[in-house]
């Protein structure tokens, strides 16, 4: 049924409708309508099912049915249609002249309408058989499709358990091949080899006669192979029929020992071929060369024999020249009398020099050796044994205590100080080369026993040194006394007086900050020369103390002297009556004395 908003729309389009006669024919007679008399066939078809379907609206509907019987209903378009003729003479006008011709549309409308209404149920009806027909058949082609795949699982299933047992058996039977194939080429193997000791085995000294592999350069590797495998089963059998020989073996040992002779001897001239052939290498920087050659000598002793014959070829530890450049480089124009600065700044350069050059040296080692960490150690090894040592004992010339260097020329000082800045320099040296890297070696340990003589004898060497500066200072002391008594003049000097001696001039605390200050740098010196916490508390002890006697013996010197200076003047003062400031004088350096010693004694 239509919407009370189309009914209202229709209603006024029928007042409408009725307040306009339809048009008349060109006979001036008004045009026939069909009536709802009429047959269905004189009806002109005014519905179709496409005029229901996409965007429906029923004023465009409504139009098209009424659009040949009122015009009017298009408004602003229907303003051209001519107005209606005026009724005949004495006719009375129709109040809506199209009403019986809408009815008639209408009615057929709607017949149409349940027409259209039956065929859409009609076909509904089809397609909901249709539908539940196809439901009926999916539904069992669904089940059908259930059953099959469940029974495609279950062929899967068994094909995948089928696929797993011939793996395994195929996996077994792999093993079982590949045993085979191992079996077969050390079978193979064993034959050669086999082979090659009979060669070996022929004739004393006799390497003519070897098969093509042995002499052949592009395939050495090979051969430096098989001869270690000849040569050690070769060596272990003799030793075990060495032991057995009481049992009837004689035969076979002696055989195996000329084979034995023989691989060693080729073995030995292999490894020298292959080493001269790294040495040519080595010389034109060929790192591919080096390292095949490094490669096949690693089965010779590990590889042993080529890196010492590497390290040992490198030109600082075999050039003369560099030898005598780094002692002129640490000790310059001035030789052995060159003071303790100069030697630190000349050991830095040369250190620097040396970590620089192994540096480099450490980048080929990297490139060429299976290992190169060995290789390294060995080199460190070398360069602190060989050239670091080598420096070492040239500026390290341990002195005699029998007859000790004299003080103008350093003395035991200059010996302890040149030994506390090498040790300090070569300590860095060694941290530096552990930086670039020394393989297992204990660099430290190296380092300490490169000084362990030294270090052995140091606490003599030091107490040595302080009593001779300490006698060295006292000397001086007693040289400046002299000298000031014999330029003043005194009374009773041809007997030997010392009345003018000050007592200032024998204790003094300048003096015994000197022996402070030489104290200060022996414990600098012991605290880094030794680590362990023991040694370094005992030689600190040892030190203190011959500090605390040297300061005992010069305030006993002083003291003696300041007597013997008060003794002499009083008796000149009762001999020859000296005046009363003169005796101030004197009482005033005797208490000047007694101060000194107070200070001193506080002082420490």
């Amino acid at each position: 049924p239509p919407e009370p908003s189309q009914l209202t729309q229709f209603s006024r389009s029928y007042t409408r409708a009725a307040a306009h006669p339809p048009p008349l024919d060109l006979s001036g007679r008004q045009a026939a309508m069909p009536s709802p008399n009429d047959p269905p066939a004189a009806l002109p078809l005014t519905l179709d099912l496409e005029d229901f379907k996409g965007d429906f609206s029923f004023d465009a509907l409504f139009g098209s049915l009424v659009d040949e019987l009122l015009p009017e209903f298009h408004g602003d378009d229907a303003a051209g249609v001519p107005p209606p003729p005026p009724p005949l003479l004495g006719a009375a006008p129709p109040v809506f002249p199209a009403v019986d011709e809408l009815l008639g549309l209408f009615k057929h409308s709607c017949k149409e309408l349940v027409d259209l209404r039956r065929q859409i149920d009609k076909r509904l009806q089809n397609l909901k058989k249709e539908v539940a027909t196809q439901d009926a058949k999916h539904r069992k082609t669904l089940g059908e499709l259930e059953k099959g795949v469940d029974g495609l699982f279950d062929s899967f299933a068994r094909l995948d358990s089928r696929i797993s047992s011939v793996g395994q058996t195929a996996a077994k039977i792999g093993d079982h091949l590949q045993s085979a194939e191992s079996q077969r080429e050390t079978a193979s193997q064993t034959i050669d080899l086999i082979k090659y000791l009979m060669e070996f085995n022929s004739t004393p000294g006799d390497l003519m006669e070897l098969s093509p592999l042995f002499s052949d350069d592009s395939r050495v590797a090979e051969a430096a192979s098989i001869a270690q495998k000849l040569r050690s089963f070769a060596e272990e059998d003799v030793g075990r029929h060495g032991v057995t020989s009481a049992v009837g073996s004689a035969n076979a040992s002696r055989g195996l020992e000329v084979a034995v002779a023989n691989l060693q001897e080729y073995c030995n001239e292999l490894e020298n071929r292959l080493l001269s052939r790294f040495d040519t290498a080595s010389q034109r920087r060929e790192l591919s060369t080096m390292a095949e050659c490094a490669k096949i000598l690693s089965q010779f002793n590990r590889g042993t024999s080529a890196m010492q014959h590497y390290v040992a070829t490198r030109p600082m530890f075999i050039d003369v020249e560099i030898m005598n450049t780094d002692i002129q480089v640490v000790l310059g124009d001035d030789g052995p009398q060159a003071d303790s600065s100069s030697i630190a700044e000349g050991l830095s350069i040369l250190y620097k020099e040396i970590a620089d050059t192994v540096r480099k040296e450490a980048t080929t080692i990297m490139a060429v050796f299976p290992s190169p960490n060995e290789v390294m150690s060995i080199l460190v090894q070398r360069v602190l044994e060989q050239r670091v040592t080598a420096i070492l004992d040239k500026l390290l010339i341990r002195p005699s205590l029998a007859s000790l260097p004299p003080v103008e020329e350093g003395g035991l000082l200059h010996y302890l100080r040149v030994l506390s800045v090498a040790y300090d320099k070569t300590e860095e040296l060694a941290k530096e080369l552990q930086s670039i890297g020394c393989g297992d070696l204990d660099i430290e340990g190296l380092t300490e026993s490169i000084y362990v003589s030294h270090k052995d004898e140091y606490t003599e060497f030091e107490h040595a040194s302080l009593r001779q500066l300490y006698q060295s200072k006292m000397a001086e002391l007693r040289a400046e006394a002299k000298q000031q008594s014999e330029s003043t003049g005194s009374i009773g000097r041809a007997k030997g007086a010392s009345l003018n001696t000050s007592p200032q001039q024998l204790i003094s605390v300048t003096v015994v900050t000197e022996f402070v200050r030489w104290n200060e740098e022996a414990i600098s010196r012991c605290t880094l020369l030794f680590s362990q916490p023991t040694t370094v508390a005992a030689n600190v002890r040892s030190i203190f103390a011959c500090l605390l006697d040297q300061v005992s013996q010069y305030l006993t010197v002083g003291l003696d002297g300041a007597r013997e200076s008060l003794n002499e003047a009083a008796a000149m003062r009762d001999r020859y009556v000296i005046g009363t400031s003169v005796s101030r004088r004197v009482a005033a350096a005797a208490a000047s004395a007694v101060c000194l010693l107070f200070c001193s004694l506080i002082y420490f």
